[in-house]
């Protein structure tokens, strides 16, 4: 299915496109028009984070991110970590919010906005930030799911020791290598 947002994609505007993909449609294809020429979208194509869509842009009501794990009823305590870090950076930048050294949720946020905003600069192709993004998109997925994985087993996670047998990273692999 061909789906359309505006161009120069960003954190939101990224992981969304990531979540369709993975979760929603694995053939997605994207296209991308100019802001100011939504208008002119193709009418084949499944509207997103643009204004009157019925998955509209970031606002009061949420995120795009948001916006499509309620549409789509993914219940994914991982996806769901994910929303809340795209929600923060979204705050981050456009309401000045700035996490204490204790939000964890916010932190994330303000790294994943660095990388986003770097991989801006390096492909000024929309479609190719959204395909150099995946992989990150993927590992934050990945360990927000092991997180959630050892929660749920009522495991604790071993502490950053560094190299051999304690590190953390050995430890949740084979929690997502036991949940398939």
């Amino acid at each position: 299915m061909k789906w359309v947002t505006r161009d120069f994609v960003h954190l939101d505007r990224v992981a969304s496109p990531w979540l369709i993909r993975r979760f929603i449609d694995k053939d997605a294809v994207f296209v991308f028009v100019p802001w100011g020429a939504e208008e002119g979208r193709p009418r084949d194509a499944i509207p997103f984070a643009l204004p009157g869509a019925e998955i509209g842009p970031h606002d009061h009501e949420g995120t795009t991110f948001n916006k499509l794990l309620k549409k789509y009823g993914l219940a994914d305590p991982a996806l769901h970590s994910i929303a809340r870090v795209i929600a923060a950076g979204v705050h981050y930048v456009l309401d000045g919010y700035r996490p204490g050294p204790e939000d964890q949720v916010g932190q994330i946020a303000v790294g994943l906005l660095a990388v986003s905003e770097g991989t801006m600069l390096v492909n000024i192709d929309d479609a190719m930030i959204i395909e150099r993004s995946l992989p990150i998109y993927d590992a934050l997925y990945a360990y927000f799911k092991a997180h959630h994985l050892a929660k749920a087993k009522g495991v604790p996670l071993p502490e950053h020791a560094g190299k051999g047998p304690t590190n953390p990273t050995r430890y949740l692999r084979g929690l997502l290598k036991d949940a398939g």
